[in-house]
Protein backbone atom coordinates (compact mmCIF):
# COMPACT_ATOMS: atom_id res chain seq x y z
CA UNK A 1 0.00 0.00 0.00
CA UNK A 2 0.99 3.55 -1.44
CA UNK A 3 2.50 5.79 1.97
CA UNK A 4 1.50 8.48 -0.52
CA UNK A 5 -1.16 8.47 -3.11
CA UNK A 6 -1.91 11.39 -5.33
CA UNK A 7 -4.65 11.52 -7.64
CA UNK A 8 -5.78 14.02 -9.89
CA UNK A 9 -3.84 17.50 -8.39
CA UNK A 10 -5.00 20.75 -9.96
CA UNK A 11 -3.07 23.86 -8.35
CA UNK A 12 -3.79 27.25 -9.98
CA UNK A 13 -2.96 30.47 -9.21
CA UNK A 14 -4.99 33.59 -9.83
CA UNK A 15 -2.66 36.69 -11.24
CA UNK A 16 -3.44 39.88 -12.98
CA UNK A 17 -2.97 38.39 -16.53
CA UNK A 18 -5.63 35.74 -15.59
CA UNK A 19 -5.48 31.99 -14.33
CA UNK A 20 -2.33 30.34 -14.22
CA UNK A 21 -2.71 26.31 -14.73
CA UNK A 22 0.74 25.03 -12.65
CA UNK A 23 -0.75 21.96 -11.81
CA UNK A 24 -3.20 20.33 -14.50
CA UNK A 25 -4.32 16.62 -12.92
CA UNK A 26 -1.22 14.76 -12.50
CA UNK A 27 -1.41 11.53 -10.15
CA UNK A 28 1.18 9.63 -8.87
CA UNK A 29 2.40 7.41 -5.57
CA UNK A 30 5.32 6.62 -3.28
CA UNK A 31 5.77 3.28 -1.44
CA UNK A 32 7.53 3.57 2.42
CA UNK A 33 11.66 3.18 1.95
CA UNK A 34 11.21 3.99 -1.83
CA UNK A 35 12.44 7.16 -3.68
CA UNK A 36 9.98 8.88 -6.47
CA UNK A 37 12.25 11.58 -8.49
CA UNK A 38 9.70 14.10 -10.49
CA UNK A 39 11.93 15.98 -12.99
CA UNK A 40 11.13 18.39 -15.53
CA UNK A 41 12.40 22.19 -16.68
CA UNK A 42 11.76 24.78 -14.12
CA UNK A 43 8.18 26.14 -14.37
CA UNK A 44 6.95 22.58 -14.75
CA UNK A 45 5.07 22.17 -11.93
CA UNK A 46 7.44 20.12 -9.81
CA UNK A 47 7.90 22.08 -6.23
CA UNK A 48 3.87 23.59 -6.96
CA UNK A 49 3.20 19.92 -6.92
CA UNK A 50 5.04 19.27 -3.13
CA UNK A 51 4.13 22.73 -2.10
CA UNK A 52 0.22 21.96 -2.73
CA UNK A 53 0.85 18.33 -0.86
CA UNK A 54 2.34 20.22 1.87
CA UNK A 55 -0.29 22.98 2.24
CA UNK A 56 1.97 25.64 1.73
CA UNK A 57 0.74 27.81 -1.27
CA UNK A 58 -0.57 31.02 -0.68
CA UNK A 59 -3.62 30.65 0.15
CA UNK A 60 -5.18 33.91 -1.43
CA UNK A 61 -3.94 33.12 -4.96
CA UNK A 62 -3.37 29.57 -4.85
CA UNK A 63 -6.43 27.10 -5.80
CA UNK A 64 -5.80 23.06 -5.29
CA UNK A 65 -8.31 20.15 -5.96
CA UNK A 66 -7.68 16.32 -5.99
CA UNK A 67 -6.50 14.39 -3.57
CA UNK A 68 -3.28 13.44 -1.42
CA UNK A 69 -3.85 10.53 1.02
CA UNK A 70 -1.32 10.24 3.29
CA UNK A 71 -1.84 7.36 6.33
CA UNK A 72 -5.82 7.44 5.20
CA UNK A 73 -5.94 11.60 5.54
CA UNK A 74 -6.48 13.65 2.63
CA UNK A 75 -3.78 16.30 3.23
CA UNK A 76 -5.81 18.38 0.66
CA UNK A 77 -8.87 18.85 2.94
CA UNK A 78 -6.95 18.82 6.58
CA UNK A 79 -7.34 22.08 8.67
CA UNK A 80 -4.52 24.30 9.57
CA UNK A 81 -3.76 22.73 12.86
CA UNK A 82 -3.21 19.10 11.70
CA UNK A 83 -1.71 20.31 9.01
CA UNK A 84 1.12 21.97 11.24
CA UNK A 85 1.09 18.80 13.44
CA UNK A 86 2.14 16.63 10.23
CA UNK A 87 4.54 19.07 8.73
CA UNK A 88 8.06 18.37 10.36
CA UNK A 89 6.65 15.44 12.00
CA UNK A 90 5.14 12.79 9.73
CA UNK A 91 6.25 15.02 6.63
CA UNK A 92 9.44 16.76 6.15
CA UNK A 93 10.70 19.01 3.38
CA UNK A 94 14.12 20.20 2.77
CA UNK A 95 14.14 23.28 0.75
CA UNK A 96 16.74 24.68 -2.27
CA UNK A 97 18.49 27.53 -0.54
CA UNK A 98 19.52 26.70 3.27
CA UNK A 99 20.93 30.06 3.45
CA UNK A 100 17.28 31.14 3.17
CA UNK A 101 15.55 28.72 4.90
CA UNK A 102 17.50 28.97 8.51
CA UNK A 103 16.96 31.61 10.60
CA UNK A 104 19.79 33.83 10.78
CA UNK A 105 19.73 35.35 14.56
CA UNK A 106 19.73 31.67 16.28
CA UNK A 107 21.89 29.04 16.02
CA UNK A 108 20.95 25.67 14.39
CA UNK A 109 20.95 24.27 17.80
CA UNK A 110 18.17 26.31 18.85
CA UNK A 111 16.06 25.71 15.58
CA UNK A 112 16.99 21.89 16.21
CA UNK A 113 15.75 22.18 19.40
CA UNK A 114 12.46 23.84 18.64
CA UNK A 115 11.74 21.71 16.03
CA UNK A 116 11.84 18.62 18.49
CA UNK A 117 9.91 21.02 21.19
CA UNK A 118 7.04 21.05 18.83
CA UNK A 119 6.71 17.88 18.17
CA UNK A 120 7.74 15.94 20.82
CA UNK A 121 7.15 15.88 24.80
CA UNK A 122 10.50 15.66 25.59
CA UNK A 123 12.99 18.74 28.00
CA UNK A 124 15.12 20.70 26.35
CA UNK A 125 18.18 18.59 27.66
CA UNK A 126 16.71 15.68 25.96
CA UNK A 127 16.06 18.29 22.72
CA UNK A 128 19.74 19.01 22.04
CA UNK A 129 20.67 15.54 23.19
CA UNK A 130 18.47 14.31 19.66
CA UNK A 131 19.80 17.63 18.02
CA UNK A 132 23.32 16.72 19.00
CA UNK A 133 22.73 13.03 17.78
CA UNK A 134 21.67 14.34 14.19
CA UNK A 135 24.47 16.65 13.75
CA UNK A 136 26.45 13.78 14.46
CA UNK A 137 24.91 11.95 11.61
CA UNK A 138 25.47 13.78 8.97
CA UNK A 139 28.62 14.34 9.40
CA UNK A 140 28.93 17.68 11.19
CA UNK A 141 32.18 18.14 12.35
CA UNK A 142 33.01 19.19 16.13
CA UNK A 143 28.68 18.80 16.21
CA UNK A 144 29.41 19.20 20.06
CA UNK A 145 30.73 22.72 19.35
CA UNK A 146 29.13 23.63 16.65
CA UNK A 147 25.43 22.91 17.77
CA UNK A 148 25.83 26.76 18.88
CA UNK A 149 27.51 28.78 15.85
CA UNK A 150 24.68 30.24 13.70
CA UNK A 151 23.88 29.47 9.80
CA UNK A 152 26.34 32.05 8.48
CA UNK A 153 29.40 30.54 10.05
CA UNK A 154 29.04 27.05 7.99
CA UNK A 155 29.33 26.63 3.74
CA UNK A 156 26.98 25.35 1.67
CA UNK A 157 27.03 21.97 2.09
CA UNK A 158 27.38 21.84 5.72
CA UNK A 159 24.05 23.80 5.73
CA UNK A 160 22.51 21.66 3.95
CA UNK A 161 23.65 19.28 6.04
CA UNK A 162 21.45 21.03 9.00
CA UNK A 163 18.69 21.37 7.06
CA UNK A 164 19.05 16.94 6.59
CA UNK A 165 19.28 16.87 9.75
CA UNK A 166 16.29 19.41 11.02
CA UNK A 167 13.93 17.34 8.06
CA UNK A 168 14.97 13.67 9.82
CA UNK A 169 14.81 14.81 13.49
CA UNK A 170 11.35 13.58 14.35
CA UNK A 171 11.47 10.53 11.92
CA UNK A 172 9.61 11.55 9.46
CA UNK A 173 7.66 9.06 7.05
CA UNK A 174 7.75 11.14 4.05
CA UNK A 175 10.97 13.66 3.01
CA UNK A 176 10.10 15.93 0.00
CA UNK A 177 13.76 17.21 -1.17
CA UNK A 178 13.02 20.58 -3.52
CA UNK A 179 16.60 20.59 -5.82
CA UNK A 180 18.43 19.97 -2.52
CA UNK A 181 22.16 20.11 -4.64
CA UNK A 182 21.13 22.94 -6.81
CA UNK A 183 23.70 24.98 -5.49
CA UNK A 184 26.13 22.44 -4.05
CA UNK A 185 29.78 21.35 -6.43
CA UNK A 186 29.31 17.71 -7.65
CA UNK A 187 31.73 16.15 -5.00
CA UNK A 188 29.25 17.91 -1.94
CA UNK A 189 26.29 16.98 -4.46
CA UNK A 190 27.48 13.23 -4.24
CA UNK A 191 28.11 13.40 -0.14
CA UNK A 192 24.82 14.42 0.48
CA UNK A 193 23.09 11.80 -1.78
CA UNK A 194 24.60 9.25 -0.08
CA UNK A 195 24.18 10.94 2.95
CA UNK A 196 20.39 11.03 2.41
CA UNK A 197 20.39 7.09 1.42
CA UNK A 198 21.96 6.02 4.23
CA UNK A 199 19.33 7.97 6.52
CA UNK A 200 16.84 6.86 4.05
CA UNK A 201 17.71 3.01 4.91
CA UNK A 202 18.46 3.61 8.46
CA UNK A 203 15.21 5.31 9.35
CA UNK A 204 13.08 3.30 6.21
CA UNK A 205 11.80 7.29 5.19
CA UNK A 206 9.76 7.47 1.57
CA UNK A 207 11.43 10.48 -0.67
CA UNK A 208 10.01 12.52 -3.04
CA UNK A 209 13.25 14.03 -5.00
CA UNK A 210 12.23 17.06 -7.01
CA UNK A 211 15.36 18.45 -9.46
CA UNK A 212 16.09 18.83 -13.42
CA UNK A 213 19.15 16.96 -12.41
CA UNK A 214 18.83 13.29 -14.66
CA UNK A 215 21.86 12.29 -13.16
CA UNK A 216 20.63 12.58 -9.63
CA UNK A 217 17.59 10.34 -10.36
CA UNK A 218 19.45 7.97 -11.91
CA UNK A 219 21.43 7.49 -8.46
CA UNK A 220 18.51 7.70 -5.99
CA UNK A 221 15.25 7.09 -7.57
CA UNK A 222 13.49 3.63 -7.36
CA UNK A 223 10.86 5.26 -9.72
CA UNK A 224 10.22 8.73 -12.10
CA UNK A 225 8.14 11.16 -12.87
CA UNK A 226 8.49 13.47 -15.99
CA UNK A 227 6.79 16.79 -16.24
CA UNK A 228 6.19 19.01 -18.49
CA UNK A 229 3.57 21.89 -18.78
CA UNK A 230 2.06 20.63 -15.33
CA UNK A 231 0.92 17.66 -16.67
CA UNK A 232 2.61 14.04 -16.40
CA UNK A 233 4.26 13.32 -20.22
CA UNK A 234 6.18 9.76 -18.94
CA UNK A 235 6.25 7.60 -15.65
CA UNK A 236 7.81 4.40 -15.26
CA UNK A 237 10.66 2.92 -12.90
CA UNK A 238 14.09 4.28 -13.15
CA UNK A 239 15.52 1.50 -15.35
CA UNK A 240 12.47 2.09 -17.78
CA UNK A 241 12.79 5.67 -18.18
CA UNK A 242 16.78 5.52 -18.85
CA UNK A 243 16.97 2.16 -20.93
CA UNK A 244 12.94 2.62 -22.30
CA UNK A 245 11.93 5.75 -22.59
CA UNK A 246 8.62 6.49 -24.51
CA UNK A 247 7.68 9.74 -24.53
CA UNK A 248 9.74 12.55 -27.20
CA UNK A 249 10.56 15.36 -23.90
CA UNK A 250 11.58 12.61 -22.27
CA UNK A 251 14.17 11.60 -25.37
CA UNK A 252 15.02 15.48 -25.14
CA UNK A 253 16.18 15.42 -21.79
CA UNK A 254 18.55 11.93 -21.90
CA UNK A 255 19.68 13.62 -25.08
CA UNK A 256 20.72 16.70 -23.92
CA UNK A 257 22.80 15.19 -20.86
CA UNK A 258 26.74 15.45 -21.78
CA UNK A 259 28.22 11.93 -22.41
CA UNK A 260 32.02 11.66 -21.01
CA UNK A 261 32.33 9.14 -23.72
CA UNK A 262 31.51 11.06 -26.80
CA UNK A 263 33.30 14.15 -28.65
CA UNK A 264 30.90 16.34 -29.85
CA UNK A 265 31.74 20.59 -30.08
CA UNK A 266 28.03 21.83 -28.66
CA UNK A 267 25.53 20.10 -26.49
CA UNK A 268 22.12 18.78 -27.74
CA UNK A 269 19.17 20.83 -26.42
CA UNK A 270 15.43 20.67 -26.46
CA UNK A 271 14.47 23.28 -29.21
CA UNK A 272 12.12 26.03 -28.06
CA UNK A 273 10.89 27.51 -24.54
CA UNK A 274 8.21 25.86 -22.46
CA UNK A 275 4.53 27.24 -23.35
CA UNK A 276 2.97 29.84 -20.91
CA UNK A 277 0.47 28.45 -18.42
CA UNK A 278 -1.84 31.43 -18.55
CA UNK A 279 -2.85 30.35 -22.17
CA UNK A 280 -1.11 26.61 -22.74
CA UNK A 281 -1.50 25.04 -26.27
CA UNK A 282 -4.45 23.03 -27.40
CA UNK A 283 -3.96 19.04 -27.58
CA UNK A 284 -0.25 17.69 -26.71
CA UNK A 285 1.26 20.63 -24.58
CA UNK A 286 5.07 19.76 -26.16
CA UNK A 287 3.96 19.74 -29.72
CA UNK A 288 5.01 22.93 -30.81
CA UNK A 289 8.72 21.84 -29.64
CA UNK A 290 8.45 18.15 -30.81
CA UNK A 291 10.31 16.92 -33.63
CA UNK A 292 7.45 14.21 -34.00
CA UNK A 293 4.48 16.55 -34.24
CA UNK A 294 1.33 15.21 -36.14
CA UNK A 295 -2.14 16.82 -36.56
CA UNK A 296 -3.97 15.01 -34.07
CA UNK A 297 -0.89 16.16 -31.59
CA UNK A 298 -1.95 19.69 -32.33
CA UNK A 299 -6.17 19.13 -32.08
CA UNK A 300 -5.71 16.02 -29.41
CA UNK A 301 -4.47 15.39 -25.65
CA UNK A 302 -2.85 12.36 -25.62
CA UNK A 303 -4.13 10.46 -22.47
CA UNK A 304 -1.40 8.96 -20.03
CA UNK A 305 -1.91 5.36 -21.14
CA UNK A 306 0.32 1.92 -20.32
CA UNK A 307 3.29 0.85 -22.51
CA UNK A 308 2.04 -2.65 -21.56
CA UNK A 309 -0.05 -4.51 -19.65
CA UNK A 310 2.62 -6.12 -17.53
CA UNK A 311 4.11 -2.86 -16.39
CA UNK A 312 3.35 0.73 -14.45
CA UNK A 313 5.30 1.96 -17.12
CA UNK A 314 3.01 4.98 -18.62
CA UNK A 315 3.22 7.50 -21.70
CA UNK A 316 1.48 10.46 -22.66
CA UNK A 317 2.01 10.32 -26.71
CA UNK A 318 0.42 9.66 -30.07
CA UNK A 319 3.26 8.09 -31.74
CA UNK A 320 3.34 4.91 -33.17
CA UNK A 321 5.22 2.08 -31.34
CA UNK A 322 7.85 1.63 -34.47
CA UNK A 323 9.06 5.34 -34.31
CA UNK A 324 9.72 5.18 -30.73
CA UNK A 325 11.39 1.74 -31.03
CA UNK A 326 13.55 3.25 -33.92
CA UNK A 327 14.01 6.53 -31.77
CA UNK A 328 15.04 4.83 -28.55
CA UNK A 329 17.17 2.73 -30.07
CA UNK A 330 19.23 6.15 -31.51
CA UNK A 331 18.91 7.95 -28.53
CA UNK A 332 20.50 4.43 -26.43
CA UNK A 333 23.33 4.36 -29.02
CA UNK A 334 24.29 7.93 -28.84
CA UNK A 335 23.33 9.29 -31.63
CA UNK A 336 19.61 10.91 -31.39
CA UNK A 337 19.22 13.43 -33.97
CA UNK A 338 18.47 17.24 -33.08
CA UNK A 339 15.23 18.73 -34.68
CA UNK A 340 15.82 20.17 -37.97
Amino acid sequence: MALLEVKDLRTSFRTDDGVVKAVDGISFSVEKGKTLGIVGESGCGKSVTCLSIMGLNNKRSAISSGEAIFKGEDLLTLGSRRLRDLRGNDIAMIFQDPMTSLNPVHSIGKQLVEAVLLHRDVSKKEARLRALELLKAVGIPRADRRIDDYPHQFSGGMRQRVMIAMSLINEPDLLIADEPTTALDVTTQAQILNLMLKLQEEFNTAIIMITHDLGVVAEIADDVVVMYAGRVAEEGTVDEIFSRPQHPYTWGLLGSLPRLDADVERLVQIQGQPPSLLNPPRGCRFHPRCPYVMDICKATEPLLAPVSDASDHRQACHLDEATKDREVAKLLAGALAEAS
